[in-house]
């Protein structure tokens, strides 16, 4: 018995008692807790399974990110989630339709996974075929931005629409103004020692992260959400302040990626035939794709830190 196995032994449990907790537990604060432990855990699971650019998003998105944004919804509840609470818990009947309900959403996906036939359909080998072509060593990177443009492309603009409707719910006298409220820290406090120490560290990283991507795990979007992440740190640590909404070079950063990917996708029509398709000339589709990179790294992280930050709540000092 290997340590990897014990290990696999220890942390599926570990993974259905986070999910159960997060999902039964009635304290919000140790339900979102529970959340993130949840997605740390199932990104050493996607370790182990040998996918490593599912266990970067997993972790930086799926538990950081999200985990940062639950926290603050949470914050922002407030009295009225104490109300909600000293209201009583659900109904009987709503409890036992909520379980039928995910039991059989649950049942569904267990028996359309299990009558795939033996062996699963797949397209690794037409993959594995084509990525020389694009000059790529990272499948991940060519299905994301070749092979299956379309769907990052509607990824990066979904990631841009819910943010305008974050800020749609801001107040008219603070639009235009400054998200989130005011940070305060203490110069000599252990956040502010922080929020000056990673930054830079995290901007590395960052930008390591988006230039391996393309030929090793790592990419735009795990690239974005460190970069956010840096971002954050500086604005809790009252370092910087968020820019105002109303900033031409903010709106010209949202835009960048999905702007850089509509520009080469429209450019295949007349270069490769296709939209979103990359010219046949050698050497030509790998620096259109780190473009694209580029840009969408730039805009997932502005927009993933601002959602974080909130909606306008102040004028621009």
């Amino acid at each position: 018995m290997t340590a990897l196995y014990l290990l696999d032994l220890v942390l599926v449990p570990a993974i259905l008692l986070a999910a159960c907790t997060a999902v039964g537990t009635r304290d919000r604060f140790a339900a979102v807790v529970s959340f993130i432990v949840y997605g740390l855990l199932l990104a050493i699971a996607w370790v182990r399974l040998g996918a490593v650019d599912v266990a970067l998003a997993e972790a930086a998105i799926g538990a950081g990110l999200t985990g940062v944004l639950l926290l603050g919804a949470l914050a922002r509840m407030g009295r009225r989630a104490d109300e909600a609470a000293a209201a009583g818990p659900p109904g009987r009947t709503l409890r036992l339709g909520a379980a039928a309900l995910g039991a059989a959403v649950a049942a569904g996906i267990a028996a359309a996974v299990l009558a795939l036939p033996e062996p699963a359909p797949q397209l690794s080998g037409a993959v594995a075929e084509a990525l020389p072509a694009l000059g790529l060593g990272n499948p991940v990177t060519g299905v994301l931005l070749a092979f299956r443009g379309y769907d990052t492309l509607l990824e990066a603009v979904v990631l841009l629409l819910a943010l305008l409707g974050i800020w749609s719910l801001a107040p008219d006298p603070a639009w235009g103004g400054l998200p989130g409220l005011r940070h305060r820290a203490r110069p000599e406090g252990v956040l502010a020692w922080l929020g000056r120490l990673l930054p830079p560290v995290g901007i590395v990283v960052g930008l390591y992260v988006f230039w391996v991507g393309a030929d090793r795990p790592g990419g735009a979007f795990q690239a974005g959400t460190i970069l956010a992440a840096v971002w954050i740190l500086a604005v809790m640590s009252a370092l910087v302040e968020p820019p105002a909404v109303r900033s031409l070079a903010l709106r010209l950063a949202l835009v960048a990626g999905p702007a850089l990917f509509l520009a080469v996708g429209f450019a295949g029509l007349g270069l490769a035939g296709a939209f979103l398709g990359y010219p046949a000339a050698a050497g030509w589709a790998k620096p259109l794709i780190l473009l694209v990179e580029a840009g969408l790294t730039l805009s997932i992280a502005a927009t993933l830190a601002l959602l974080v930050a909130g909606t306008p709540e102040r004028a621009a000092g």
